[in-house]
């Protein structure tokens, strides 16, 4: 990723922005080193790195953050805090980043520093040229695509009127209900939203959470949600209220085997998903379902088109779009592998994302064969968070057992 490099607003095109490097970039302004008082739990530890994720970013300067911090429990662990903009990576990215960052030895060989790279000033006419030059380049290589499959297009919808009749209206059916505005939250527990949050870990074995969603015909996503929603029917119940079914959004990664390291690739979808099945294996096999039929989604094909569209929208008509989600879910591929970070052993990586408007947000990212798990909850939907993580921990404990 361009960690040397800003984003800055392009003339004359208000929607767009333009990485540009940055002349005055200061490492030491990004890479921080700090100590928590002495006593820190790890518990303090999340508190400190939820209270920096609240400051948000300098927007003259790169939008990220990596501090060192040390003073860690009662073994004087430390921690590797990385903050950053989703413009700058997104989780899979993030994967990418990490390989550059950490070795994958104890004692590797000796790197080489290189010499800095050279920054050359982007005036405004340049900007302007780079974006015109993008959206031109967009519009011809849309018409090539587009003249490519008119034919094609064409003699099959003189063969067969009928199904291309259905088809299309089935995209446009498809596109309106993936951008379809939900102000509502389905759950009537999880309901409050403010600025401030609460950060907590949950991790657990990845052949366990596999294995229990294979002996119910799904894959390693389907045991995660299913963790995840026995745990919100748990917390439910807790509250003494019935839940039959939450909105979830959930990122899906648009990244290609060409795309470069870190940037954002990714389409966030919302959909309702079932809670109240009598068994593990129908929570599982009924998750499988839903979330293949979202992958099946005609409006899937146009993602691009979307966002598009999106930009031009008032950033309040995107906040509508996610008032009514309940819970971001996401599922990162990890490194598989130990790494070290100057040659000490990495034991977990934890990942955190943004509420975004939900009561929560769940990530799991794999790492050495650990699940582990992210969960930040809005401190005004869930005013009880150690409740919440006893409920997601016995939601994915109830999953686990299915892999015994």
């Amino acid at each position: 990723p361009a960690l040397r490099e800003k984003v800055v607003p392009v003339p004359l095109h208000p929607t767009t922005l333009r990485w540009v490097p940055d002349p005055d970039f200061d490492l030491h302004y990004h890479l921080r080193h700090v100590r928590l008082p002495e006593g820190s739990t790890v518990q303090d530890l999340l508190d400190w790195a939820r209270t920096e994720a609240a400051g948000g970013f300098d927007a003259a300067r790169p939008l990220w953050e990596f501090t060192l911090v040390e003073g860690v429990g009662a073994e004087e662990h430390a921690a590797f805090v990385m903050k950053a903009h989703h413009v700058v990576t997104d989780g899979i990215g993030a994967v990418q980043l990490a390989a550059h960052l950490f070795d994958f030895e104890a004692s590797p060989p000796g790197h080489r520093r290189t010499a800095r790279p050279p920054m050359n000033a982007v005036s405004r006419n340049d900007l302007l040229r780079d974006v015109l030059l993008h959206d031109v380049e967009g519009v011809v290589d849309f018409t090539r695509q587009q003249v490519r499959s008119a034919l094609p297009r064409m003699l099959h919808a003189v063969r067969h009127p009928q199904q291309a009749v259905t088809e299309v209206v089935e995209t446009a059916v498809s596109v309106a209900r993936f951008l379809a505005p939900t102000s509502t939250p389905k759950s009537q527990v999880m309901v409050g939203r403010m600025m401030s949050s609460n950060y907590r870990t949950l991790e657990l074995p990845v052949a366990h959470l596999h294995g229990a969603a294979h002996a119910a015909g799904g894959r390693l996503n389907d045991g995660f949600l299913a963790g995840i929603t026995a745990g919100l029917q748990k917390y439910h119940q807790f509250h003494d209220m019935d839940i039959h079914e939450l909105r979830v959004a959930m990122p899906v990664s648009q990244r290609g085997a060409d795309d470069p390291a870190g940037g954002n690739h990714v389409t966030v979808t919302r959909f309702v998903v079932p809670v109240d099945e009598a068994t593990v294996a129908e929570r599982i096999r009924d998750l499988h379902a839903v979330v293949e039929g979202v992958r099946n989604e005609k409006a899937m094909d146009h993602t691009e088109a979307m966002a598009g569209f999106l930009n031009l929208m008032p950033k309040g008509v995107i906040g509508t779009m996610l008032k009514g989600v309940d819970f971001l879910a996401s599922n990162v591929p990890g490194v598989p592998m130990p790494m070290w970070l100057e040659g000490v052993p990495v034991l977990r990586f934890f990942p955190f994302g943004p509420t975004a408007g939900s009561a929560l947000n769940v990530t799991l990212m794999s790492y050495d064969g650990t699940c582990c798990i992210g969960v930040n909850m809005d401190a005004a939907a869930v005013s009880d968070p150690d409740v919440m993580l006893e409920c997601l921990r016995a939601g994915f404990a109830e999953v686990c057992d299915l892999a015994a």
